[in-house]
């Protein structure tokens, strides 16, 4: 540990302390400040998300950024979206209407330009709407009016302003400016018009120098991008020197060294001659006396040191080796499972924080749009993984047992055990045919109401108890 005190200032003031708390032995060259290949390292700001040509070259060439960038946002708009409040024939308006605008593709275009270049906006396009320097009133927009979004990347001429307001928790920029390839102001944009799409967050003062926008996906895995395609290259390389062919030739130095050019031009036609004999018919010919040796190179652990390579890249992009590489998963009894239900977890989190804002900001222009009033509708996200028949059967059984013990213990009534087991319709697909007729007709009824209502059959039963039953004469059938 080393503590530095700068000299105690006049007037008996405390002394201004600067403290560095840290591991060092200088014997051995550990730690700070020792003469290591750790501490030789360093982490400069390069801010590669500034760097639109290499983005456009990475994303045109390499398909592992390909994948990066694009396979998220297919799998988070894969379920779309459900409305629970919503009538049956307001959803089919709502969907024509998207289909109409091209909703779907649009915001898939901005989600991917958003991830890849940290930034991207779509301008929300209103007929008959030209001033939009001011805020979007969704009672002024006209049924039909609604023609989509107008995708345009952080590269493509929009430009925040300034000016500042807050809006779903988070400082962005009032107004936008939209410029045209001369650098001419073309459009103000208020933000209210705008749907925002950023990649990675970050913190305020880096955002504030990204113009309030975000990181690109792709700087954060860049190294390890260049890692996995220099291994793959050399690997590639090491094919062609797996079998190598060495031959001895008696006076080689003297020749290549001693004799004319001539001499050396016509050793050197003659090994062209038999290297094209030996590709077309495998034979070498030799004089007698040399000799011809073969060295065949193994691949041993290169497998090892590629898989490490892209389990680096899967790490720094969030994806599973099935998703990112499309491989099936290896070892005994291995399914993937985990993996992708780990990495559908990550999707939801990307659906929550940024494609609900996206769409809770769309959805009233687009409900407007389709004639139809659609307040306060409960938005949600379908599940990304889908079981089998025989677990969702499993799931089914083990949380109708649930409700039917807490009925039978009589903490639920028949009314609201008829309603969690309607509630399971979503994940399971049973129990949605029970009304809610059938629901009011067991209004205050429990468990010990029901067991009351015994079987009719029971009843004549008791009635029957006691009376003298008379029995048939079976004499006529008696043969003997």
């Amino acid at each position: 540990m080393s503590r530095r005190n700068k000299n105690r200032p006049a007037g008996g003031t405390q002394p201004n302390t600067l403290t560095l708390d840290a591991f060092s032995n200088p014997l051995f060259r550990l730690g700070y400040g020792s003469q290591s290949p750790l501490e030789a390292t360093s982490y400069p700001l390069t801010r590669m998300t500034g760097n639109y040509a290499l983005l456009n070259s990475l994303y045109r060439e390499n398909w592992v950024v390909q994948n990066v960038v694009g396979l998220m946002v297919d799998d988070m708009l894969r379920e779309w979206y459900e409305l629970k409040d919503a009538a049956p024939d307001q959803l089919k308006a709502l969907h024509r209407a998207e289909q109409r605008a091209g909703l779907r593709r649009c915001i898939s275009t901005g989600l991917k330009w958003g991830r890849l270049y940290g930034g991207a906006a779509g301008l929300i396009l209103i007929a008959g709407q030209t001033d939009l320097s001011q805020p979007l009133d969704p009672d002024s927009i006209q049924p039909g009016s609604f023609r989509g979004l107008y995708i345009l990347d952080r590269w493509q001429g929009i430009s925040p302003e300034p000016e500042l307001t807050f809006e779903g928790g988070e400082v962005v920029p009032t107004f936008y400016s939209i410029n045209d390839s001369a650098g001419h102001i073309v459009a103000r944009v208020h933000h209210s018009r705008v749907v925002r799409f950023v990649g990675r967050e970050l913190p305020d003062l880096e955002r504030q120098a990204e113009l309030y926008w975000g990181e690109s996906e792709v700087e954060a895995l860049y190294k390890d991008v260049v890692a996995h395609d220099n291994v793959s290259a050399n690997m590639a390389a090491l094919t062609f020197q797996a079998n190598i062919n060495t031959m001895e030739v008696k006076g080689l130095e003297q020749l290549l060294s001693l004799s004319s050019p001539d001499v050396q031009r016509r050793f050197w036609n003659t090994m062209q001659a038999q290297s094209v004999l030996r590709s077309n018919f495998g034979v070498q010919l030799v004089e007698q006396g040399n000799k011809i040796n073969n060295t065949q190179y193994t691949f041993t652990g290169l497998q090892e040191v590629y898989e490490s390579m892209c389990l680096n890249l899967c790490g720094a992009s969030h994806y599973p080796m099935t998703k990112l590489f499309g491989r099936s998963p290896a070892g005994m009894n291995a399914t993937g499972e985990s993996d992708l239900k780990n990495y559908y977890d990550y999707v939801d989190t990307l659906r929550e924080s940024r494609l609900r804002p996206v769409l809770e900001k769309l959805l009233p222009v687009l409900a407007r749009s389709a004639g139809i009033q659609l307040e306060d509708a409960d938005l949600s996200f379908p599940p990304l993984w889908t079981p089998t028949a025989k677990e969702t059967a499993d799931i089914a059984k083990i949380k109708a047992d649930s409700i039917v013990s807490a009925f039978q213990s009589g903490l639920l009534d028949v009314p609201a055990a008829q309603q969690e087991l309607r509630r399971l319709s979503d994940e399971t697909g049973m129990f949605g045919s029970i009304t809610d007729e059938a629901i009011a007709a067991n209004a205050g009824k429990t468990y010990q109401d029901v067991t009351a209502l015994r079987d009719p059959l029971a009843g004549l039963t008791e009635n029957l108890t006691g009376m003298e039953v008379p029995t048939a004469d079976t004499s006529v059938f008696d043969f003997n």
